[in-house]
């Protein structure tokens, strides 16, 4: 995607910084474990940006989640164990395999009666949906081309006060190089476009390096 090249000392001083905090701050888990060793976990949020989520849930008092995107179900089990035992993570993926997938690892945590999984394309189960209650929080990590999509019905779906979180808006510094046409920055740009002129949020983009390189998350609160 034409993003810089950071060298392997880089990473590796980002790896190890991560591995070394991690040990004091984040307990072994041996459900996220078997993911963190599968193929799947390369694209999954790094183990600290899990706690994270883990720990942002606790803090906003969550009870109703809406994920866009769940891979192999390693961010929905972080969140999952942040709610109530009433509360709920609603993943959607597209995939049938990452789907049932996604099923197994919630079952082997033994939170399957937090997590709902919805097969499909993402932006068509969110337009179809039309919740009683509106989600807390909605953590979009899907095909980025399509992050504004994500982001407007994620409005609609989410309380006043909530919060949306889009991940990989950082992509190695990639969406300032203009000369950088990879679907994927293209999507982040279009993004920020769109919440510039937004007046029902108000959002900020923190950049992060870890074992995962140099990438970053939108985060927003709906007004």
């Amino acid at each position: 995607m034409d993003n810089p090249v950071f060298s392997p000392e880089a990473y590796e001083v980002w790896t190890r910084s991560d591995e070394y905090h991690n040990s004091f701050l984040i307990k072994p888990d041996a459900a996220l474990e078997a993911i963190v060793k599968s193929n799947s976990y390369e694209l999954a949020v790094s183990t600290a940006h899990g706690k994270f989520l883990n720990l942002l849930l606790l803090s906003i008092g969550a009870k109703r989640v809406l994920e866009v995107g769940s891979l192999a179900g390693y961010s929905a089990i972080w969140m999952a164990r942040a709610l109530p035992d009433d509360g709920e993570v609603i993943s959607l993926e597209l995939d049938p395999f990452l789907v049932q997938t996604i099923e197994e690892n919630v079952k082997n945590a033994g939170l399957s009666s937090k997590v709902k999984v919805i097969a499909g394309p993402a932006l068509s189960s969110m337009q179809g949906m039309q919740p009683e209650t509106p989600f807390d929080f909605v953590f979009i990590d899907a095909d980025k081309e399509n992050n504004t999509n994500y982001f407007i019905e994620a409005k609609r779906l989410v309380r006043k006060g909530g919060v949306i979180m889009v991940d990989n808006v950082g992509q190695s510094g990639g969406p300032r190089k203009l000369q950088n046409t990879h679907p994927w920055i293209e999507g982040v740009r279009q993004l920020l476009r769109y919440i510039k002129d937004d007046t029902e949020v108000e959002a900020t983009t923190i950049h992060t390096v870890g074992e995962k390189g140099f990438d970053g998350f939108l985060y927003a609160i709906r007004k």
